[in-house]
């Protein structure tokens, strides 16, 4: 889900040990290194360059990484079936956030800090990254998304996420018409209960991204990620 179609970089093929990941990246491999990473995950269906046009919206001193999910399906790729789906398993979600983990593990040494960001069902990806890293990401962002249930799986580690909560944004419309009730209700109870939450609803944008609203994303990764505070509004 993009606002623009702005190109930035061409895909390049990330060595990890598990995986061989398609990425996007803001910019080239010599101008990374000491920069604060922020890896962004599509939505279903959709791919690499689906979050790209975000960008030019977020802190110029950010590198961005945008991850091609790793199963095909459709005109895109997911990251893992969806909960409706006879197919759908706990397992397989954290087989998907596994391989990015590892993926993360070749590239983390270069950048000061790692923070993430998804896009509906990217937020899942990027929330069980944390929840699975718990001490290894600055801030993480979710928009139009969800949080998964753990189901008894000892890959998520909640409870050291909630000894030392991290910033989590979470914005999205009250009548988004693709993520349910019900996971909009677990998602709540859980960012309350492990993160240092801000949520935001922004009414009439469905299931998408706002202007208005990456100005908030923006405000928030200056504050969380480089410690700038918003400057006070004029007029």
């Amino acid at each position: 889900m993009t606002l623009s179609d702005t190109p930035h970089t061409s895909a390049e093929q990330a060595t990890g040990p598990a995986w061989d990941p398609v990425v996007l990246w803001s910019r080239p491999e010599e101008e990374r290194q000491g920069t604060a990473l922020l890896v962004m995950f599509h939505g279903h269906l959709a791919n690499e360059e689906d979050l790209m046009g975000l960008v030019d919206h977020l802190p110029a001193d950010l590198t961005v990484a945008s991850v091609r999910a790793p199963h095909a399906q459709g005109p895109g790729f997911t990251w893992f079936p969806l909960s409706q789906d006879t197919g759908y398993s706990v397992d397989l979600v954290t087989d998907s956030v596994a391989r990015v983990a590892a993926w993360l593990d070749s590239v983390k040494s270069v950048h000061s800090s790692v923070s993430l960001l998804g896009f509906s069902m990217g937020m899942a990806v990027a929330t069980t990254l944390l929840r699975h890293r718990p001490r290894d990401f600055t801030t993480v962002v979710g928009l139009s998304g969800f949080v998964v249930p753990a189901d008894g799986s000892d890959f998520f580690h909640d409870d050291d996420v909630a000894a030392h909560p991290v910033p989590l944004f979470w914005g999205r419309d009250q009548d988004d018409p693709v993520i349910t009730g019900d996971r909009i209700e677990f998602t709540h109870r859980w960012a309350v209960a492990h993160t240092s939450l801000t949520k935001v609803l922004y009414a009439g944008i469905g299931h998408s991204i706002s202007v208005r609203e990456l100005a908030h994303v923006k405000e928030f990764l200056e504050l969380t990620v480089f410690g700038i505070e918003p400057q006070p509004s004029r007029g």
